[in-house]
């Protein structure tokens, strides 16, 4: 696993670029503390798109400049489905798979660095049913064929991802950071 590539750096940080504003602007009955955490938005969805390559990238953000053209806010549609509000936006097969692989991806991490990961079962996958659904059928398409492939490779999408957060983060990997949990949970027991 390599990190992006910096064409691929820029086209992510434009991405964000248009779903800062979206998430920023979702009216909640009460408003989450990191809506104002602009730098802690930035580098999580840096990290969720991290590994996608450019056939799903691309028309994300050709969705989401649409979308910011014409005044919807994917993001407020997305909080709304998580919460139950409002019917789905998109029903197709594709969301369920994707999702049942990524469950999987996250459950093999949870097994592996409990000490990093935990409690992220459920509302890791209703959170990424809601955010499949607000995806145009082109980037759905797209995202749901990357993932037959990383399937196909034996590679683990949410595993890559977190690696590459944790080496922004000043880790060598997510065993570092497991390792750094148990120094303090071992800390704690004496």
């Amino acid at each position: 696993m390599t990190p992006p590539t910096l064409a691929t750096e820029a086209r992510i940080q434009r991405i964000i670029d248009l779903e800062w504003p979206m998430f920023h602007g979702v009216k909640a009955s009460e408003p989450a503390a990191c809506q104002e955490e602009e730098g802690t938005f930035r580098l999580m969805r840096w990290m969720s798109h991290s590994v996608l390559p450019p056939e799903v990238l691309d028309p994300m953000e050709a969705q989401l400049a649409e979308a910011a053209a014409r005044g919807r806010n994917l993001m407020t549609e997305k909080y709304a489905r998580m919460a139950g509000q409002i019917p789905p936006l998109k029903e197709t097969p594709l969301i369920g798979e994707i999702v049942a692989a990524e469950g999987e991806w996250m459950l093999a991490v949870n097994r592996r660095y409990p000490l990093t990961f935990t409690g992220r079962g459920d509302a890791f996958g209703t959170y990424l049913a809601a955010d499949l659904e607000t995806y145009s059928d082109a980037t759905l398409t797209a995202y749901h064929a990357f993932t037959l492939e990383a399937l196909a490779a034996g590679r683990n999408l949410v595993e890559e991802r977190y690696t590459n957060l944790f080496r922004r983060m000043g880790f060598k990997d997510i065993e570092a950071r497991e390792a750094q949990a148990r120094m303090r949970t071992f800390k704690c027991c004496q």
